[in-house]
Order: C-alpha cells, then structure tokens, then sequence
C-alpha cells in the first residue's frame, strides 16, 4: 500500500545517480518544467500515495494469486519486496514531513 521513493520522482542531485540507480530517480520534481505544468507538492504526494497504496495491493494480489497456484515464488518474492521497500519510504517520508513540521513550530515569529 505504499511505494517506492521512485514514485516521488526526485531530481537527480549528483551527475550519474540516475546510472548508479536506474528508475530510483526521475527528473522532474522542483524543475521549472514542473513548475510550468502546474504541479504542486500536494499534487507530488497524492501521486506518490496512490502509486504507494496500488504497490501494495499488489502485493496482496499476488499473494493471493500464489495461495491459489497462479503464481510463481518469484512473483510474489518481487512484489512483497516492492511493497516493503515501498512502506519504509513512506515512513521515512512521514517522518521528515513530521520533523519539519515540529522544528517550524519552535520557531519564534
């Protein structure tokens, strides 16, 4: 039920990050191209939470699938994998967002 960090669609900060961890990193996030499509960041994390909650279904599926024989260990290795991966980067996520949330409220104004 959540995804990757590759559903956040980061800028590439380091020249060859993108060669060092094909699909991890996409362009586009913070660019003047997405600013001029009109995304916002509460548009980035809808997207990133649905492509969370689709990879996490997923997974369910294919456990199921497995349960009733339709599908290989593999499959079902890959995607219980995907769906891990996904949910530790949402909490990471979650925990940023938290933190910045509380450092903002001490301070004075």
């Amino acid at each position: 039920m959540i995804g990757g960090i590759g559903a956040l669609q980061f800028k590439p900060a380091i020249d060859g990050a993108e060669a060092a961890s094909p699909g991890l990193l996409q362009g586009g996030v913070g660019t003047q191209e997405a600013e001029s499509v009109g995304s916002s960041f509460a548009d980035m994390l809808d997207k990133a939470a649905t492509k969370t909650v689709n990879t996490l279904q997923n997974a369910e599926q294919m456990s199921i699938q497995a349960l009733k024989g339709d599908a290989d260990t593999r499959q079902v290795a890959d995607a219980v994998m995907s769906a891990q991966q996904a949910l530790q980067t949402t909490i990471a996520i979650r925990d940023k967002v938290v933190s910045a949330y509380l450092e903002i409220s001490r301070m004075n104004i």
